[in-house]
């Protein structure tokens, strides 16, 4: 069976690959005038397309068939966090988690953050990047830094929200396991803070604002396999 080859372009009817994604065909991979070639747009659908042009820095297409693709899960699958101070930490995390399926991935800045500002280009790039090793037909939506309390506020947040940590004395007693109180196959969102934990005046804000405290386990886990760990629980709810 020949290799299917994927690139992300998100104007597929255009008509050419994108320079980098180009490069990568032409350069790298060797695709020639007539070669098959898949495209993802990352909202949803798949195209077949066949090589037309295939020189310098430029390969055209022509689109062969359009295949709408089902969702893999249902619900949102939404993760918030407080990136790492390693930014490899936080690359790791995108990269895993959208290969195991999420929708939203939106940062935090939180009290005890050790780190503020983001770049986020090059988040998005691993996003795309692990998109396509997947064959994940949607992109994950990536959001700028956020300050904590402005995000907790948001409007459109689901009603299933969740927030992590490790304080004990926040709720009157221990928090419930995430994936035991999950609804399956509805929006979810959980919040994962920093190394240093969410301070607990963040945890009261949340939950005064229908966050619920939650578990991940009885192991304390750094900031990037929490979150991966969540969005598993969550991935599992709505399968």
């Amino acid at each position: 069976m020949k290799e299917q080859r994927f690139f992300y372009h998100p104007t597929p009817e255009s008509g050419e690959l994108p320079a980098e994604e180009a490069g990568h065909a032409l350069r790298v991979l060797r695709l020639q005038m007539g070669d098959e070639i898949w495209l993802m747009d990352g909202c949803g659908t798949f195209y077949r397309a066949v090589i037309t042009e295939a020189g310098g820095h430029h390969c055209r297409y022509r689109i062969e068939s359009r295949e709408p693709q089902q969702p893999e899960w249902t619900g949102t699958i939404h993760l918030a966090v407080a990136p790492t101070k390693n930014m490899d930490r936080m690359e790791w995390l995108a990269e895993k988690a959208t290969e195991v399926g999420m929708d939203r991935l939106s940062l935090l800045d939180c009290r005890f953050s050790e780190r503020r500002v983001v770049k986020t280009d090059r988040l998005d790039k691993i996003l795309v990047s692990a998109m396509k090793q997947s064959r994940k037909a949607w992109k994950p939506v990536l959001d700028e830094m956020t300050p904590f309390k402005r995000f907790i506020q948001r409007k459109d947040l689901p009603e299933q929200r969740f927030i992590a940590h490790c304080h004990t004395d926040a709720g009157g007693g221990p928090a419930p396991f995430l994936l035991d109180i999950l609804q399956p196959q509805m929006p979810a969102l959980v919040l994962i803070g920093p190394e240093g934990d969410f301070s607990i005046e963040e945890v009261r804000e949340a939950e005064a604002v229908g966050f619920r405290s939650i578990s991940l386990g009885t192991s304390r886990l750094r900031t990037e396999t929490a979150a991966l760990v969540a969005v598993h629980m969550m991935r599992l709810a709505n399968r």
